[in-house]
């Protein structure tokens, strides 16, 4: 479940973000998945806008498209891309006894 803190917390990294260059992945529908260099280039209360670099698209998001993982935004810090939220953790499966 998604709370008002999580959302603050993630407009204020974005908006500390501004200028920085991203990568953008999400899915396209039908096992076809999308990832594009960008730059944020606005924040605003309910969305950011993201400038693609293959072509000067702008393009909004919402930050709740972020906190769902519809789309996953890495932040390139100097040297590599590091995830803006941190992975999802994966649910451990518990093995089958056989009784």
């Amino acid at each position: 479940m998604i709370c008002r803190s999580d959302i603050a917390n993630l407009k204020t990294d974005i908006l500390e973000k501004v200028g920085q260059k991203i990568i953008v992945k999400g899915s396209l529908g039908r096992s076809r998945a999308f990832e594009k260099e960008a730059t944020i280039e606005k924040a605003y209360p309910n969305i950011f806008i993201v400038k693609y670099e293959e072509n000067n698209r702008n393009v909004t998001y919402s930050y709740t498209d972020v906190l769902t993982r519809t789309v996953e935004v890495q932040v390139f810090d100097g040297d590599s891309y590091s995830p803006l939220i941190p992975p999802a953790p994966q649910p451990k499966l518990k093995k089958a006894s056989l009784l």
